[in-house]
């Protein structure tokens, strides 16, 4: 399970999607996300659909990549589908046995919810699937850059989430190592009760906080190594250029967008 959970990973391409503007992706992200929650049926939410099929397949990374960062969230997803199914009480009945009954309200809604967030999952990988953690850092920053008038530590933030989303998938491994490490040692984690394998865990959460603390100490100690003290006087190799397809990137995701807005108003 824990292999195939691919946030914060970066797959390295020439696609389209992978020579935008990082600071255009970010920004069309956020549109993307308003586009998914600004109708509130199955119709607004095919046109996040199509353009999310669109993206995916312009990325050119597997589609068995997107499963994955999906895949660990099922569980939740159909816990959530089902207490919907189960709760919401309206519309026409289609089974009722004693206190459960199934209602057309509870089934749309759950089938519109774990599309809209599967759809929300699957789209948004896209911004580190196709971004770099060093490029997604600088985009960030001057995107926020105008909050250093207001003396914001904005090079610090973006550092921050960059190197959370870049430790990700190391952390991830360095679990899954563990585990590995502490079966072959005979502990039993996967069986028991709940309460058994909790405190199991404990054997796994220890090293685990213990590897995190070394890292972040290699890692300060690498930076100070460097003359790292900040965004002051920062250079960078790579300069942030606006190209023409990324404002019809751009322009693209805002005609999908307001087809979802203009969707959503004429199907109340």
């Amino acid at each position: 399970m824990l292999r195939d959970i691919t946030i914060g990973q970066y797959f390295p391409g020439n696609s389209l999607i992978h020579r935008l503007d990082p600071r255009f992706k970010i920004v069309i992200t956020l549109i993307y996300i308003l586009m998914l929650f600004t109708g509130s049926n199955i119709i607004c939410l095919a046109v996040g659909g199509v353009y999310t099929i669109a993206a995916l397949l312009l990325s050119r990374i597997p589609f068995k990549m997107f499963w994955k960062s999906v895949k660990p969230l099922l569980p939740f997803l159909l816990l959530t589908a089902v207490l919907n199914v189960l709760l919401v009480d309206s519309g026409d009945v289609y089974f009722k046995w004693k206190f459960i009954k199934i209602t057309a309200g509870g089934v749309n809604i759950s089938v519109f919810m774990i599309i809209r967030i599967v759809l929300l999952i699957m789209g948004s990988s896209l911004l580190t699937y196709t971004t770099s953690p060093i490029t997604l850092t600088d985009a960030i920053e001057r995107l926020l850059s105008p909050l250093k008038l207001l003396r914001f530590p904005v090079h610090e933030l973006a550092m921050m989430m960059s190197i959370a989303l870049r430790f990700v998938p190391t952390l991830i491994e360095e679990t899954d190592k563990i585990m590995s490490a502490q079966k072959a040692r005979g502990a039993e984690i996967d069986t028991g009760s709940f309460v058994t394998r909790a405190k199991n865990m404990i054997s796994i959460l220890v090293p685990l906080f213990i590897s995190s603390f070394r890292r972040a100490d290699e890692l300060a100690t690498a930076m100070e190594c460097r003359c790292y003290n900040g965004g002051e006087g920062r250079t960078r190799l790579r300069q942030l250029k606006a190209s023409a397809r990324d404002f019809i990137a751009l322009a693209v995701t805002l005609l999908f967008y307001a087809g979802a807005l203009t969707v959503g108003l004429l199907f109340k």
